[in-house]
């Protein structure tokens, strides 16, 4: 019995995703709707290698060459049909999944075939098509942005590119203050967002993390400039529970610039 097995796959637009199809054909002999049982095992390896979990359908069609009546050819492509999902639901392939068995009798001959023999071969099979749920979305990774905005996930950092301190302190300056003031409201408008307050310092030594704050002579500078904007934002309303604050010193640079690393930005802790 000659057996010819195939695998093709497609990727049809469908929306704004693809759908997925999987077509595996197997080929019979001339006037029969048996399988031998390495055919059998065959089929069933081909359904049990793909993914399961993904497939959401199973259709089986039928056909035959383009000899004999069309009645008899209707019968015979439906038992090839019948024979494959007897073949899948035996080895354990659910029968819900499988929606389609039809037989679809003949196929006729193109007029310009070269080798009639072959091309009946091939006519004288039954087609799986398997059919794939959507594969889901792949996890948006977290970004950076300069301004808050919907649909933020957790890890996004916002750099809030406008505020900015004078060297040595953690005192918000008239700009800075019109500057939280629209985070504030944007806060008030986006309030599923949770986020951490950071921190950050420039300039000093290497084996110095963090600075001093010349307002209170201590060595938290970056920790300061994370609170004073967390006192800001509860001034305006920000519930605190939403936030939390920590300076990271100078172990964060940008690379744009010094006065850059004065900052503090807002990493997403839930949205």
């Amino acid at each position: 019995m000659t057996r010819v097995l195939y695998l093709l796959l497609l990727m049809l637009p469908l929306a704004v995703q693809a759908q997925e199809e999987t077509v595996y054909s197997v080929y019979f002999e001339f006037d029969k709707y048996n399988l031998d049982a390495k055919q059998g095992n065959n089929v069933v390896a081909f359904i049990k290698a793909i993914d399961t979990a993904r497939i959401e359908t199973i259709q089986i069609y039928g056909y035959c060459d383009d000899r004999g009546k069309d009645a008899y050819n209707f019968k015979l492509s439906n038992n090839r049909a019948n024979t494959i999902r007897d073949t899948l639901t035996g080895r354990g392939i659910k029968n819900k999944i499988i929606v389609t068995i039809e037989g679809k009798g003949r196929i006729l001959l193109e007029e310009d075939i070269d080798n009639v023999s072959e091309a009946r071969s091939k006519n004288r099979r039954v087609d799986v098509v398997v059919n794939f749920k959507p594969v889901p979305p792949p996890k948006p990774e977290p970004g950076f942005y300069t301004a808050l905005k919907k649909d933020l996930i957790v890890g996004d950092r916002i750099y809030l590119e406008n505020i900015l301190f004078e060297r040595g302190s953690s005192k918000l300056t008239a700009k800075s203050r019109l500057e939280l003031e629209k985070v504030a409201r944007l806060l008030q408008k986006y309030k599923n967002l949770n986020f951490e307050i950071q921190g950050h310092i420039c300039c000093t030594p290497s084996f110095q993390k963090e600075a001093i704050d010349k307002d209170t002579r201590k060595r938290e500078l970056s920790k300061n400039r994370a609170f004073t904007v967390f006192k800001f934002l509860v001034s305006k309303k920000i519930a605190s529970i939403r936030m939390t604050y920590k300076g990271y010193g100078n172990t964060q640079p940008l690379g744009k610039g010094t006065e850059y690393d004065r900052r503090v930005e807002l990493v997403i802790t839930k949205a």
